[in-house]
């Protein structure tokens, strides 16, 4: 048995000693917990969509694409650069304050590696700064309005959605003539502005006379359509309204009024299938779509379009093509930097990356992070087997053809 003088002796040795060793312990865990996490054994991608309000249909196919298109990038096992994705979807509801919350919980709380949408332009526009304060990537997809990629655009942003000045570009080629004049109607928020402004920087040759904005809400579209008819009625030559519209409301309701009469026709670009049911009444319309499911002829899109039929008894939709390449580009990054999450090396690497989707090569463009990619000009069949106006190939415009603006000032 020890003295007690020995044991007075070894006390106050052995008190300090356990408080260094746990000190030593503590700073070692600290130090390898950040390469801990960096290294970890999987992908946390958020995907921020509409499952409820307005878009709601546009976001079940945005998040039913991009599952698919993990299914396909990854063969199959949901394994990039031997890490588990894990998919973390939520709601915003269309609602631009519910999803800025959901994207800071989504990086913060949610240890998100990268996120991906939303739906609604509106919503992006407010998940922007959200990016830049936790230095993580969104990429948007499928918002469209210009100033994502542009004025409010930052270096944490890529699309792969196309914006709004590639769906004006490419619907200028079928309606842009001499002679030619032309009023628009759109929804008044940012998707609709955007788009209407972005198509008149596009048109070169052909006349607007008119501007036609409308609650998004809109169902009674009697008086905006007696504006234009007003502003067009009279003008020589062809005569032109053109629609930028998305979600609920039926803005082609306005050829009830007889527009024939004055020698007015309506155009568009593409849409989803629903939506597109009202175009059987307007056979030979003109416009040119981001996608529809019989024009990209690849690999990737027959991979979708057989897969689409066999699970769900029907043609995959305008976005769920988007959301498959928006997946497959997240992949096609991590597997280019080893899976390494780091925001920097998946910047560095996915500026200019090109990567193959639904609607064939697309390419990050590096001024502004926006791909660059190709575009369909149609024409309406009416078809007895289909409940939709098909869209009719008369050609493919190709991303160089296109001389898309950089927008974002950088």
């Amino acid at each position: 048995m020890k003295t007690a003088a020995v044991r007075h002796a070894l006390a106050p040795a052995s008190a300090p000693r356990r408080l260094l060793l746990a000190g030593l312990a503590l700073a070692a865990l600290a130090a390898v917990w950040p390469t801990a996490r960096a290294q970890s054994g999987e992908v946390r991608i958020a995907h921020i969509h509409s499952k409820t309000g307005p878009l709601e249909a546009y976001g079940k196919q945005s998040a039913l694409g991009f599952r698919m298109g993990l299914e396909y990038a990854t063969g199959g096992t949901m394994m990039v650069a031997g890490k588990k994705i894990t998919l973390i979807e939520r709601d915003d509801q269309g609602k631009p304050d519910v999803g800025k919350s959901l994207l800071a919980a989504a990086y913060g709380d949610d240890k998100a590696d990268i996120a991906v949408g939303p739906t609604s332009s509106g919503v992006a526009l407010a998940m922007l700064p959200v990016a830049e304060e936790y230095k993580k990537i969104l990429l948007v997809e499928p918002a469209v309005a210009d100033s994502i990629t542009g004025d409010k655009w930052n270096k944490y942003i890529f699309r792969t959605g196309r914006n709004s000045s590639q769906d004006a570009i490419s619907n200028a080629v079928a309606l842009d003539k001499p002679g030619t004049t032309i009023a628009t109607l759109a929804q008044d928020y940012a998707f609709g502005r955007d788009g209407v402004k972005a198509f008149k920087d596009a048109v070169k040759k052909a006349k607007i006379v008119h501007e036609e904005y409308l609650p998004t809400t809109t169902t009674d579209f009697t008086a905006g359509a007696q504006r234009l008819i007003d502003k067009l009625k009279d003008q020589p030559g062809r005569k032109v309204i053109f629609i930028i519209w998305a979600g609920a409301g039926n803005p082609f309701k306005i050829a009830d009024l007889d527009l024939k009469r004055y020698g007015i026709e309506i155009a568009t670009g593409g849409n989803i299938l629903p939506a597109m049911a009202a175009y059987k009444a307007f056979p030979g319309m003109e416009g040119a779509t981001y996608y529809y499911f019989g024009l990209p002829k690849n690999p990737v899109n027959e991979w979708l379009v057989a897969n689409h039929y066999k699970r769900e008894k029907t043609p995959p939709d305008f976005f769920t093509a988007g959301g498959m390449s928006a997946a497959i580009a997240v992949v096609e990054a991590l597997k280019r930097t080893g899976g390494d999450t780091t925001t920097a090396k998946l910047i560095k690497t996915m500026e200019g990356m090109s990567f193959d989707t639904p609607k064939g090569k697309m390419t990050f463009r590096p001024e502004d992070h926006q791909a660059m990619q190709s575009m369909y000009h149609f024409r309406i069949k009416v078809d007895p087997a289909f409940a939709w106006g098909v869209p009719e190939l008369i050609r493919e415009i190709k991303p160089e053809e296109m001389a898309v603006p950089i927008r974002n000032q950088r």
